[in-house]
């Protein structure tokens, strides 16, 4: 019973942890990206006009829909240098609950016309070391011209230029962190020539309606030009990977699980070795051998749920306290949370405990059957 409850909890902690993993995942990326998005399928950039954009704004459950300019360029601060993406956004961007998580500094501004700014990774803050403070250095973007026909002498009229002022951090993820800074739709566009062009569309779904209806009324309104998705679809590479991670190991902790049921096989055939004559004695009373099979499976059963029960509720103690006190911490001072997260689902409780008392009840059916087999007239 031991054997079982420490497998079970092990079970139930290793999976609500890996649930709170991929909760954690998703919360941070929805901080920084979009509940829908919309791409071109073919191509870097699509064409739009305000007609085109009103058509999708008209769209029942559109709250808000952002136009996006997204490039590589050259970040310049101070003669340090590097090469980000800047994210260029329509005003509306700070209204889509951005950077809900996470950590933010300084002012939730882009600016004005003449006077643009910009929100910085922290990542490319650090790099770059920006200073909020000192508003007299702004940070200077180069972005590489289309290539002419005509060649020129002039290393200036080989790529665009325009300055930007800090006013802000963020951190989300290290992977926006370390990349990306944000700043406003209009200076993008001149800097990067786009004109009418963007990369992508970012809709917020508003209140009261499912994110997947209205994903389904963009795609049936959009047609196949279009790649409408959702949180999950544009990061599916790495929630597939921490899926198939906490599918391995659950199969991995089972198959230990199968291992430690070996223990359960050993003492059922020992106990139905020394309990041969009583059991000859129940079959010469007339005890059917199919009774004799219920009797070691039902001991193995009892075994099985004492465990499973024992250890579900130790998991979930454990996972509790976790979440409310925090006693396992991630050990990092820098970290978006504290401690472990967790996340207990109903339905890994479900598949834990009918994968315990199956290996369990499967290790007891041997011994249930040599059992019945014992034969009453020499043991008696």
């Amino acid at each position: 019973m031991v054997g079982v409850a420490v497998g079970t909890m092990a079970l139930v902690i290793v999976m609500s942890v890996f649930n709170g993993l991929e909760d954690l995942i998703r919360g941070l990326f929805a901080s920084f990206d979009a509940e829908i998005k919309i791409e071109a399928a073919v191509g870097k950039s699509f064409e739009v006009d305000e007609q085109w954009l009103g058509g999708i704004r008209n769209i029942e459950g559109v709250a808000v829909l952002t136009e996006v300019i997204e490039d590589h360029a050259l970040l310049d601060y101070r003669g340090n240098q590097m090469v980000g993406t800047i994210k260029g956004v329509s005003d509306n961007f700070l209204q889509q609950d951005r950077f809900s998580r996470g950590y933010f500094w300084g002012d939730t501004t882009l600016g004005t016309e003449k006077q643009p700014a910009a929100i910085l990774g922290r990542g490319v803050a650090f790099f770059l070391s920006v200073n909020l403070d000192d508003f007299n250095v702004p940070l200077k973007v180069f972005y590489p011209r289309a290539p002419r026909s005509a060649g020129t002498l002039d290393p200036s009229q080989l790529y665009s230029s325009a300055i930007l002022d800090p006013v802000a951090f963020f951190s989300v993820e290290r992977q926006f962190d370390d990349e990306y800074i944000i700043a406003p739709l209009h200076f993008t566009r001149d800097l990067l020539n786009y004109g009418n062009r963007r990369t992508s569309l970012e809709v917020k779904v508003a209140e009261g309606y499912q994110i997947k209806s209205v994903q389904d009324q963009l795609k049936a309104h959009l047609g196949e030009d279009f790649l409408v998705k959702n949180t999950d679809e544009q990061h599916a590479g790495l929630l597939r990977t921490v899926k198939l991670e906490k599918l391995f190991v659950f199969l991995t902790l089972t198959f230990i699980l199968a291992i430690a049921s070996f223990n359960i096989f050993f003492s059922l055939s020992m106990l139905a070795i020394e309990k041969k004559k009583d059991i000859a004695i129940l079959k010469a009373m007339g005890a059917p051998e199919r009774l004799i099979r219920r009797i070691f499976l039902k001991q193995g059963a009892l075994i099985a749920l004492t465990g499973a029960v024992i250890g579900l509720i130790l998991g979930y103690l454990v996972c509790y306290a976790q979440q409310s006190f925090g006693l396992v911490s991630l050990g990092i001072s820098s970290a978006v949370v504290d401690s472990y997260p967790v996340k207990m689902i109903f339905w890994d409780f479900i598949w834990i405990s009918l994968a315990v008392i199956g290996i369990t009840l499967l290790a007891s059916w041997r011994p249930a059957w040599i059992a019945s087999r014992v034969d009453t007239v020499r043991e008696l």
